[in-house]
């Protein structure tokens, strides 16, 4: 499989933004706004957990599959991208998660 996979995802949502509702699902979403969007990733995050839970590896995978879907979808209905995303990462590769977290509430992002 080809890394490369993130990169296309991120065009083909691109791509989506563009296009009618009724003739893609990625579409649809970004026509129904931030807070149906933001709302699906919740749901997946749930059903993240509920997969972990049950210890179902192969469901814990689809559902984290679904949840960055819908999160990259979330960011880029917001101006974002994949990039962006891997940047962040490569930013924090080697920092201590103790460290990095003290940090972003250091200047006021707070979040977990």
């Amino acid at each position: 499989m080809n890394d490369d996979i993130l990169t296309r995802l991120g065009a083909t949502l691109e791509s989506r933004k563009g296009a009618s509702a009724d003739s893609s699902y990625v579409a649809g979403l970004y026509s129904r706004g931030v807070d149906v969007m933001a709302r699906k990733v919740g749901e997946e995050a749930v059903e993240t957990i509920l997969a972990a839970k049950d210890g179902d590896r192969a469901g814990l995978i689809r559902e984290i599959a679904d949840l960055w879907f819908h999160s990259l979808v979330l960011l880029a209905s917001q101006g974002g991208g994949v990039q962006d995303i891997l940047t962040e990462l490569a930013r924090r590769e080697g920092i201590s998660g103790h460290v990095e977290k003290a940090a972003r509430i250091g200047v006021g992002a707070g979040a977990e």
